[in-house]
């Protein structure tokens, strides 16, 4: 899942990267306001960290730009400020919670997950599609009782698909989601054909079915249901 941490004090944001990295989350930091507005409106994320007192702007203006634009991200305010009134300001603007500073990173976290829990997954922990059984906090998929031994990237990859199920994601859109500004958006694709190849084959040998269908010349489905008639394998 796909984090941008927008905090000015840099110590305080590598200190949130590092731990949410730990948890498995990616994550891009920006500094200030104009920064915080260029990256909303370039990428998608999963939730944005949004602290309120920025250099250049402030960010209940980003909270309405994100309204303005339509984006669906969940937004967790940090921010020193413990007034009643930018608490429900902030609420009202679309922000998903708010939390005072000084925090602990282990409750961070948890807020974070609980965010993308709602958005993606109903708010639960685990996510059931027939036999397959992903337990989100645990990064354990299983099916039956047969564990499906996936990579990091392998899992984020399976949860991506599984947030957009039914919908077909382009493969620079997968790019994006997983490695974000870490890599080079390129023609050359194939390191997330091995990821699919590698998906498929554990979870057949679990006995899974093959939910992921390459859309020719656009990109991937994940159909829990049944197969498109327009999908194939590849």
């Amino acid at each position: 899942m796909r984090i941008l941490v927008v905090e000015d004090e840099k110590e305080l944001s590598n200190s949130i990267c590092t731990y949410l990295k730990n948890d498995k989350y990616i994550c891009e930091a920006v500094y200030d306001y104009n920064e915080a507005v260029f990256k909303i409106h370039k990428s998608d994320y999963d939730c944005i960290l949004l602290d309120i007192t920025l250099p250049f702007g402030n960010g209940f203006e980003i909270l309405k730009i994100l309204k303005e634009i339509g984006k669906a991200e969940g937004v967790l305010i940090i921010s020193a400020k413990d007034s009643l009134n930018d608490k429900v300001l902030g609420l009202n603007l679309g922000a998903d919670d708010y939390l005072t500073k000084p925090f602990h990173l282990p409750e961070l976290s948890a807020r974070v997950g609980s965010i993308i829990r709602r958005k993606y997954f109903e708010g639960k922990n685990i996510i059931v599609l027939g036999d397959l059984r992903i337990d989100n906090d645990e990064k354990i998929v299983k099916n039956g009782n047969k564990i499906i031994d996936l990579t990091r990237k392998e899992f984020e990859l399976l949860l991506f698909f599984i947030s957009n199920k039914n919908k077909v994601v382009t493969k620079a859109a997968i790019v994006e989601h997983l490695w974000g500004d870490q890599i080079d958006l390129s023609d050359n694709y194939d390191f997330i054909y091995t990821h699919i190849k590698n998906i498929r084959k554990k979870m057949t040998i679990a006995g899974c079915m093959d939910y992921i269908k390459a859309v020719h010349g656009m990109g991937y489905l994940f159909n829990p249901n049944k197969p498109d008639i327009n999908t194939k394998r590849k």
